[in-house]
């Protein structure tokens, strides 16, 4: 380990390791399950603000059933290093094919060909499914968490007879929510703008309590995460969705997680993400920032990738699937249709839902026991 980086306070069992992986990164991952050689490998893939950390609860668990089990802090987070992860910086590098060739490189560089399971949370489940889509080969089943894959991007079909292409549904919508009675904007575009990780990393409340309130607000914790589907891709139906997602047009994230930040009471009693965890997250992002992460928002919000992500439409995802999240995760529902398409087309071998009672964005950390079980019940039933 690098001489300027604390120790993380990891279960015994569990171990931080460092190695190239072959495209650019000198990656960081957590491991446990290792002492013996040759077990199959489970692979957790984390999202957004999160580190390969969040996934403390599930490693020893997996571990034990026989598996060596990794997850690495991707690419732009934590102590991962390579890349350009400035805003001016190759963008480029952040495209969901570069963040597949990341895992499948580590993979390999560990010596293993085969995945028994990729498993993501949050961005990172789109990362999985397109891991599994693309390599089935390597990634032999694949868990997503907390947000829906609903398919690689269709070509656009039938436009010859077209007198001017369409600009795109999304583009309507975000103009629509802006001229809303109370204008609102979309998470993602504010995101992908020069100022939101400025807005972040120099939160007036800190770095620690922007993301104590940040992960209370998407979590079970927060009374008003009572998702259900919403009636299609209109602002209309996006503004019902909590301010997390569909921001106020005048406030950056910092601010309007702030309105929501738990009492000390409340945050003494958050047993799921106590003060010392948090720390180690708000230790690497006070240090490292957030542009690394929102890169990859800007490669889903530019239409710069959409093409070669496109020359995958209609393809499905063929081996064993799961799909866990938090009953009370609006994530589920957060792209209009996903769920749904997920289940009933994408996905052609989908074993399981589950939706976890008690339990927000943050599933694996808030309700760590009911996602072990389930993760064990879906790798019990793979050949």
């Amino acid at each position: 380990m690098p001489a300027d980086l604390t120790p993380l306070p990891l279960p015994e069992g569990v171990r931080s390791s460092f190695a190239d992986n072959g495209n650019g990164l000198h990656m960081h991952w957590l491991e446990a399950g290792f002492e013996q050689p040759g077990p199959p490998l489970v692979v957790l893939l984390h999202g957004f603000p999160e580190l390969a950390f969040s996934w403390r609860h599930q490693m020893l668990p997996l571990a034990a059933l026989g598996f060596h089990v990794i997850a690495p802090d991707q690419r732009g987070y934590g102590r991962t290093t390579g890349g350009d992860a400035r805003y001016d910086g190759d963008l480029a590098s952040f495209r969901m094919l570069n963040l597949v060739r990341d895992v499948l490189g580590l993979v390999f560089a560990l010596g293993h060909r085969q995945v028994a399971a990729v498993v993501g949370h949050d961005f990172g489940s789109p990362v999985a499914a397109w891991c599994a889509l693309l390599r089935p080969d390597v990634f032999r089943s694949v868990v997503l968490m907390s947000a829906p894959f609903g398919g690689p991007p269709a070509l656009p079909f039938d436009t010859v007879k077209r007198d001017t292409p369409g600009r795109g549904p999304m583009v309507e919508v975000l103009e629509a929510l802006a001229a809303l009675p109370r204008p609102r904007k979309h998470y993602q575009w504010y995101y992908s703008t020069p100022e939101a990780n400025a807005d972040m990393h120099g939160a007036i409340q800190g770095v620690h309590d922007f993301l104590r309130a940040y992960y209370h607000h998407k979590s079970a914790d927060w009374p008003g995460n009572q998702p259900h589907p919403l009636s299609g891709l209109s602002a209309e139906a996006l503004a019902e969705l909590p301010t997390y997602y569909v921001m106020d047009k005048t406030l950056g994230m910092a601010a309007t997680v702030a309105a929501e930040m738990p009492s000390p009471e409340a945050i003494a009693a958050c047993h799921w993400l106590p003060d010392e965890a948090l720390r180690v997250y708000s230790a690497e992002y006070a240090r490292n920032g957030f542009q690394g992460g929102l890169q990859w928002y800007r490669c889903g919000t530019s239409s710069r990738f959409i093409a070669e992500l496109q020359t995958f439409g209609g393809r499905t995802i063929d081996v064993p699937a799961c799909f866990i999240a938090g009953r009370q995760d609006w994530g589920v529902h957060q792209v209009p249709g996903a769920f749904e398409a997920m289940q009933r087309r994408v996905c052609t071998d989908m074993r399981a839902v589950h939706l976890i009672e008690g339990a927000g964005h943050w599933v694996q950390q808030e309700q760590p026991e009911a996602v072990n079980r389930r993760l064990a019940e879906f790798l019990a039933g793979l050949d």
